[in-house]
């Protein structure tokens, strides 16, 4: 198997939330990457595992010559690679060690802590195996993490070159217009939250999140911001019961999909999320799970087997905007309809393939 052919496989795992636990980020897309880049991952004087630095431990240390380390590897499980930086730094500083690389298997943050300035200014360069494509993928993993590389000493030269290029500032400088708008059209959640909270504290009245999602994408020049929308009932203050009741009495039946031939008719597109992740749990016991493994959000996880996960640091949201899909795991549900299809699409990408076809869920 070739260097490509492996990330492909790795894509494809990650894509249905195969990989659960570090172990498994570990045992399938780590040492598989390594040994496809000529490291002898069994030779553990070359590919060190649980590394000890004085009372502590680094997942592997990448050797040349033997036992001496080279590069650090620390190992997160998906989506929770944020904040190890500072111990991988540590681990780093104290031995020595000139690069660095922190990954959850699909992000990959290579460092190299002897530069200066903050832990995020010294990364070189920051790789998601399913947002870039394999091309440059397999160009950025041969370039800072082959074995001959390393061994050369040119992954390190590579990789400084790369830091001190000045490109890379004139390219975030004409980057910055497009991520704002990718931003406004993609409609995180906490935006479009944030949003909706910041015209309650102005005017006392709290938007639905539908008129906000319009309203950005109206921003995002997806839409005309004098196109008419539908003239929406505010009441100030009014409580989360009567609101429900009057949101579900305005949408009953609006909505429907098909799941293996058969029609569910939904009160909501909360609703529609809400079923089919109870028919996709019930036809597999591991797609919580593997759904739950996924990058969710950029704060917030879509599923959680703790309420309070939900909407981290709003316990408010947990409590009204939540729902257990199935005993021991919760969904959350203050998601504009843009944001629930998102989620669709993303349960639709960790089903099975043969149960993938079966379905048609569409929100929007």
């Amino acid at each position: 198997m070739t260097i490509r052919t492996q990330i492909k496989v790795v894509r494809e795992g990650l894509r249905q939330g195969s990989y659960i636990s570090e172990a498994a980020v570990s045992q399938g897309i780590l040492l598989p990457i390594l040994h496809e880049l000529g490291w002898p991952i069994f030779n553990t004087s070359v590919v060190t595992p649980e590394f000890t630095v004085e009372a502590r431990r680094v997942d592997y240390a990448l050797c040349h010559p033997a036992n001496r380390p080279s590069v650090f590897v620390e190992v997160k499980k998906v989506g929770l690679s944020d904040g190890a930086d500072k111990q991988l730094f540590e681990y780093a500083f104290h031995l020595g060690v000139p690069m660095a690389i922190l990954t959850d298997g699909e992000e990959w943050s290579f460092y190299l802590p002897g530069e200066q300035g903050r832990y995020d200014e010294r990364r070189v360069y920051k790789l998601n195996l399913l947002e870039r494509d394999v091309d440059e993928a397999v160009s950025r993993l041969e370039r800072y993490l082959s074995y001959t590389a390393v061994c050369s000493g040119d992954a390190l030269k590579s990789a400084r070159s790369d830091y001190q290029n000045v490109a890379r500032d004139r390219e975030i400088k004409a980057v910055l217009p497009k991520a704002w708008s990718t931003l406004l059209e993609e409609q995180d959640s906490l935006l479009v939250e944030l949003l909706s909270d910041k015209v309650e504290d102005l005017c006392g009245y709290k938007p639905d999140l539908e008129l906000c999602s319009r309203f950005l994408l109206a921003m995002a020049g997806k839409a005309s911001p004098t196109t008419k929308v539908p003239e929406i009932t505010n009441y100030p203050r009014e409580s989360n019961r009567k609101a429900k009741e009057r949101k579900a009495t305005a949408t009953r039946n609006k909505y429907s999909f098909k799941f293996k031939q058969k029609t569910y008719s939904a009160s909501s597109a909360r609703d529609v999320m809400t079923q089919l992740l109870q028919l996709l749990a019930d036809e597999d016991d591991t797609f919580l799970e593997r759904f739950a493994s996924r990058k969710h959000g950029k704060k917030r996880r879509y599923i959680a087997r703790v309420r309070e996960d939900l909407y981290p640091g709003r316990p408010d949201l947990a409590d009204e905007h939540s729902v257990e899909v199935v005993p021991g795991w919760w969904l959350g549900t203050n998601y504009s309809r843009s944001n629930i299809q998102q989620i669709i699409d993303l349960a639709l990408e960790v089903a099975h393939p043969n149960l993938r076809s079966k379905i048609e869920a569409n929100v929007l």
